[in-house]
């Protein structure tokens, strides 16, 4: 798993900032809307302390109650008015900031369908949920409440300084000498909290890891008997990310209590001067002093906000780095006008796949790798034929599949699907007509009906008996208490690894592929079952160009062609028949096979 960083965002204030437009561009009728609202709300706020300014001099310092009833009602007026405006912001802060964390978590997560399988190898599950859901959540906050909270308290503190400065301009440019100590100490704090917490965000990446590991790996954890190793890996992380925490906390605590030092300085600046006004200028001692305690809590909140932004960038830049990676495979921008994407497909385009297949003069690489896997290689595979990939474990027999998917894109050269470049269609055409049974199967949550149902949404009662049947998955089905209405459970736990196989073998068969591509699909179940499922397989081949990764090699001794790998290159290629006949790689591995099977049969 690795980490993204950037030192130097962390260094250049609200860098974050501008790369969050694009993101919040389609909320700005709302976020306009909040802005005014928390504007004429702040205005009123500002305005109410100079009725009551109005008040003391006129009637008290002039003696009279002549407008008192007009007066009492522009009050409530401005009340009531500041109140709904505020009511109407919070109403629209809280609709963008769910409507962000939607619409961000949702293209966070269809981004993430985009990438290739190289980039989930680089990057582990907790790495990526907190961008999709913490830091997804932090950004909505930020664009809604942050920014109305900010735009309120920024329009009181500058209209309170601006109507002091009219009223006695002395008086306010003492209260005004704080602004410069909270910039230098914004200054201070801003790096130091930076860095703080972008750690807290890697921290927190790592602790969600060991959760799903904790989670996912707990048959694992108990037989391995390292419960204790577990928890004190699970302790060490916490016990730094509480570290970190605390210390951030800290800063953030200095910061805020210097800053309430700081706007208390105006109270005392006010109290201070305000001995020397004149008796008739009690409204202006009294407007003062609203102002200068109202300052306090805009200055918090300008601090807090700060904070937030500073805390916030690391999110933004998590975020939109991700929103910009791009797949190591891509279809190019006139394949995707023709034949449409993964989310917007143009079906009515797409030529019928036939099946055939061939690697013409391709060389390639894996993208963290040095040397070259398949140095100039070319092979024909026409439609029906049935290809063996065989090999030590770790050979490398993954890599001629993962080019004919499209899971990694060749260094050079090229894969032909039907005499043309796999590259001119769209990788959805290509995946449409691939059935691809994994080695370490995998259901989805949900019933055993819906997950067959993946393979072909409009498939009938009876394909789905007939898939199943193939490959005597119907037997699994027969032993459940609600057959095909099963839950199957998380992941498929709540079943064996050998009845997952046979479902998921069942549903590639459904999906009625031209293409069928089985990685040691047998390797999960009995002896017994194995052998019905190469009966089976050899129906289910039938009008299929069929791609078989096997470890038995007892399971491919009729395949047309059988490719055999030894530390990631192709070293011999032939039938069965010519492969023995040779007395090279192929031969020693099924000899050694064939020893070992009959020695296991023996003793049984």
């Amino acid at each position: 798993m690795t980490e993204d960083t950037d030192n130097t965002a962390a260094s250049l204030p609200f860098f974050g900032i501008p790369r969050l437009v694009p993101l919040v561009r389609k909320y700005r009728k709302a976020l306009l809307t909040m802005i005014v609202c928390g504007l004429f709300g702040s205005v009123m706020d500002i305005g109410l302390p100079l009725l009551q300014k109005y008040a003391l001099d006129h009637f008290i310092g002039g003696r009279t109650l002549d407008t008192m009833p007009a007066f009492v009602a522009l009050y409530l007026a401005g009340i009531l008015f500041s109140s709904a405006m505020n009511f109407i912001a919070g109403s629209y802060a809280i609709s963008t900031e769910v409507r962000v964390n939607r619409d961000l978590r949702a293209a966070a997560f269809n981004h993430l369908q985009t990438l290739s399988f190289d980039y989930f190898n680089r990057h582990g599950v907790g790495w990526i949920h907190s961008r999709v859901m913490s830091d997804t959540g932090r950004i909505g906050t930020l664009v809604s409440w942050s920014l109305m909270e900010c735009v309120w308290h920024a329009t009181f503190l500058v209209g309170a300084l601006a109507v002091m400065l009219a009223v006695n301009a002395r008086l306010a440019l003492l209260v005004m000498l704080i602004l410069p100590l909270i910039v230098v100490l914004y200054a201070l704090f801003q790096k130091k909290l930076m860095e703080a917490n972008r750690r807290i965000r890697e921290l927190n990446s790592r602790i969600t890891g060991d959760f799903n590991e904790g989670i996912t790996g707990a048959k694992t954890i108990k037989t391995l008997v390292i419960e204790d190793r577990m928890a004190d890996d699970f302790v060490k992380d916490t016990s730094e990310i509480k570290k970190t925490g605390i210390r951030a906390a800290r800063l953030r605590g200095a910061f805020a209590v210097t800053m309430n030092l700081a706007s208390s300085l105006a109270l005392a600046i006010v109290l201070w001067q305000g001995g020397f006004l004149r008796a008739s200028e009690v409204g202006t001692f009294s407007l003062f002093m609203s102002y200068a305690q109202g300052m306090m809590e805009p200055v918090r909140w300008i601090v807090d906000a700060i904070s937030d932004v500073i805390t916030t960038q690391v999110n933004i830049e998590r975020l939109t780095r991700l929103l910009a990676t791009r797949s190591d495979v891509t279809d190019a921008p006139e394949v995707i006008e023709r034949y449409g994407d993964s989310f917007s497909p143009k079906k009515e385009n797409w030529e019928p796949i036939r099946g055939d297949i061939a690697f013409e003069d391709v060389s390639f690489r894996y993208p963290d790798g040095d040397e070259l896997v398949l140095d100039h290689f070319s092979l024909d595979i026409p439609f029906g034929t049935n290809l063996a990939i065989v090999g030590e474990t770790g050979a490398g027999k993954s890599t001629l599949v993962n080019l004919v998917c499209r899971f990694f894109e060749p260094t050079s050269g090229r894969v032909l699907i039907d005499g043309r470049d796999a590259r001119e269609r769209s990788q959805l055409w290509l995946h449409s007509a691939i059935g691809y049974v994994l080695q370490t199967p995998h259901l989805f949550s949900g019933t055993i009906r819906e997950n067959l149902l993946y393979g072909n949404p409009d498939a009938t009662e009876e394909d789905v008996r007939r898939a199943l049947a193939l490959v005597s998955a119907d037997e699994v089905v027969a032993r459940m208490e609600k057959g095909l209405d099963t839950d199957v459970g998380e992941g498929g736990d709540l079943l064996s690894t050998g009845e997952k196989q046979l479902l998921s073998f069942a549903r590639a068969i459904l999906a009625d592929p031209r293409i069928l591509v089985l990685d040691e699909a047998t390797a999960s179940v009995d002896t017994l079952t194995e052998r019905k499922i190469q009966d089976a397989m050899k129906t289910a081949i039938r009008g299929r160009t069929s791609l078989v990764i096997a470890h038995r090699l007892s399971t491919i001794r009729n395949a047309d062609r059988i490719l055999v790998v030894r530390n990631g290159k192709i070293v011999e290629r032939g039938t069965h028949r010519q492969l023995l006949d040779q007395k090279g790689h192929y031969y020693r591995l099924y000899t050694r096979q064939y020893e070992d099977e009959a020695t296991n049969d023996l003793l049984s």
